[in-house]
């Protein structure tokens, strides 16, 4: 094997060992069908590949040897190319998912939180209407969330699946708790004559 063979191993991004962990359950599936096990796990508590990317990491694997594929059989109407984990994709990604030095810690970017940073420029009762659309939106990702859990309980292969999912429930009823205290905060803001809270210029202090 070739020195930059063995980079290209070592400097896989993270969607790729993404697909080839969706690939790592039984079965042979097609890059659809990949993204549609990853919206139905993944984007719950990580993310979901776009199935350009997804298409993009099989070529890749295939071709470090981490993933075959093969053209469906005549009985389909119309030809799919099944992808599979091979061995040694198998020993690679369970080297991967063992380095804890890869983890890392928990990235949050939180673009409601971002805005709410910004409350100066903005008008009061706008950001209150926003964390009401993000509790609505949180609240419709919360049953999505609880239905492929329900799903993924009765499959014993998707058991570790289903703990990754439950755990997203919970930071999901976080997130609703979190968003109403914010909302309260918000509340506790907003002039009582109902004028924006846009600030004067002139220097600030600088936190920290």
């Amino acid at each position: 094997m070739t020195s930059s063979h063995k980079s290209k191993k070592q400097d896989l991004p993270p969607t790729a060992w993404a697909v080839l962990g969706l690939l790592s359950f039984p079965g042979e599936r097609t890059g659809y069908e990949l993204k549609k096990w990853a919206d139905s796990s993944l984007r719950f508590f990580y993310w979901s590949p776009a199935i350009s990317q997804i298409y993009a990491e099989l070529r890749r694997l295939e071709e470090l040897g981490y993933a075959s594929s093969a053209r469906s059989g005549p009985e389909e109407v119309r030809a799919k190319r099944r992808y599979a984990i091979t061995e040694a994709g198998r020993e690679a990604l369970a080297h991967w998912a063992a380095d804890t030095t890869e983890a890392g810690p928990p990235v949050l970017k939180h673009g409601l939180l971002l805005r709410v940073w910004l409350g100066h420029l903005a008008e009061p009762a706008r950001l209150r209407a926003m964390v009401g659309e993000h509790l609505e939106r949180t609240r419709e990702e919360l049953d999505a969330v609880r239905e492929a859990a329900q799903e993924a309980a009765g499959v014993r292969e998707w058991a570790f699946p289903a703990v990754a999912l439950r755990w997203s429930e919970r930071q999901h009823l976080a997130e609703l708790e979190l968003a109403e205290a914010l909302l309260a905060d918000l509340a506790q803001l907003a002039p009582p004559d109902g004028t924006a809270g846009r600030q004067a210029g002139g220097d600030a202090p600088t936190p920290g």
